[in-house]
Parts: structure tokens; C-alpha cells; sequence
């Protein structure tokens, strides 16, 4: 099974989603679309900080203690 949509469905999901919203509901939808992404993708990237920062004082730790 695929793991990408391709244009193809990626067309299929914009007819359907014309249907189902209305011309005039599509720029508010892909606004929410997008803002809830930007939120979904800032909330990873500090969660990946931490877990960064989380390894470097693991591992000055180690480090210091190998110098005792």
C-alpha cells in the first residue's frame, strides 16, 4: 500500500471537500487546516528540544562523573 496521497488524490480530496464545505466555507477551512498544523508542528518541535536537552545534561553528567 502507498504511503503518499499523489495529485490524483490529493484532487479527489479537494472536489470532495468543494462538495461537502461550499466555496465559501474552503478559505476558512484551509485556514484552520493550516493554524492547527503550525500549533501540531510548534508543540513537536519543543517537545524535541526538551528531549535534546534532556540528552546533552545526561551526558555532561556521564562526562563529569568519568572524570571523578
Amino acid at each position: 500500500m502507498p504511503s503518499s496521497i499523489g495529485v490524483p488524490g490529493l484532487i479527489i480530496i479537494l472536489v470532495i471537500a468543494l462538495i461537502v464545505f461550499g466555496p465559501s466555507k474552503l478559505p476558512q477551512l484551509g485556514k484552520a487546516v493550516g493554524q492547527t498544523l503550525k500549533e501540531f508542528k510548534n508543540s513537536t518541535k519543543d517537545i524535541m528540544d526538551d528531549v535534546t536537552d534532556e540528552f546533552k545534561s545526561d551526558d555532561k553528567e556521564s562526562t563529569e562523573k568519568k572524570k571523578i
